[in-house]
């Protein structure tokens, strides 16, 4: 079974590292951060809830980043010392350390601000666009699942959409490809309540750590140990020459990242919000 390496043990870390264990697919979570105190504490807790929640993940703890060595995945998450997300040039010099560690390691970023560290990975440090992207649309995507399961009295384990585009400003749902039960939202729901929906999704962004930590999780467990399941993550698109447009799309996912870019059905209206979007 695969380990993963979890870049940074910040609350976010801490909540990719808990969803991973508990879903109890890899072999090991191994948490590294420079301060190694507060990731081997972190692991120790994750470790200690096992026997309660019945898993049987390794979680271990280190405070080199040579440490990332051999994973099957690495997640970029936050640093301990501030919860803040590894972005900016800081980032970049880490993804310039993890590439010479390991060349063709699938990268996963778990925050929400590092759309542009996608882009600048992509463009000034030749990362192959299948390799590294980011999960935090998925978690976005539960979010406004569970608004249409209130507006509906319904469960939000019944809805299916799916969500494109650059939030929160520039998100754009499919609604006439969403459904609850096997049938259409777009008849299910008025379209004054669709409109109201939509216009909630900005202050649905950012989603909280444990949100954003779920969502991690389950798209590293479909790259590591393999999933037929379709998530919306962060993404570099081609946009031209020394550009890339990094923008929430539906993918399929294998042990080498990203096998497919999936185009979502859209309304002429829906696609004109999307191509705007990606133009950004």
């Amino acid at each position: 079974m695969p380990f993963v390496a979890i870049i940074g043990s910040g609350e976010l870390g801490g909540a990719v590292a808990h969803a991973l264990a508990a879903g109890d697919r890899v072999r090991e979570v191994r948490l590294i951060d420079s301060e190694g105190s507060i990731a081997r504490g972190k692991a120790l807790d994750i470790t200690q809830s096992a026997a309660i929640a019945s898993f049987a993940t390794r979680v271990t703890a280190a405070d080199a980043i040579e440490a990332a060595a051999g994973a099957s995945v690495v997640v970029l998450a936050d640093t301990a010392a501030s919860n803040a997300e590894h972005a900016g040039e800081p980032g970049l010099a880490l993804l310039r350390r993890l590439i010479a560690i390991g060349d063709s390691t699938p990268i996963v970023c778990a925050g929400t601000g590092q759309r542009e560290l996608i882009a600048r990975a992509v463009i000034e440090l030749q990362v192959p666009p299948s390799r590294i992207i980011g999960s935090a649309p998925t978690a976005l995507e539960s979010a406004l699942r569970a608004l249409v399961a209130v507006a509906m009295d319904g469960s939000g384990a019944e809805i299916s959409l799916r969500l494109v585009g650059v939030p929160p400003r520039s998100a754009v749902v499919a609604w006439e490809e969403s459904a609850v039960a096997g049938q259409p939202l777009s008849r299910e729901l008025p379209a004054h309540v669709i409109a109201g929906l939509n216009a909630r999704i900005p202050v649905l962004w950012p989603p909280g750590p444990y949100a954003l930590g779920a969502a991690c999780a389950r798209t590293v467990d479909a790259i590591a140990a393999g999933s037929r399941r379709r998530f919306t993550c962060f993404v570099a698109m081609d946009a031209g020459p020394l550009r890339a447009a990094v923008t929430a799309m539906p993918v399929e996912l294998n042990r080498e990242g990203v096998r497919r870019i999936l185009q979502p059905a859209l309304t002429r209206q829906e696609r004109t919000l999307l191509e705007n979007a990606i133009e950004e």
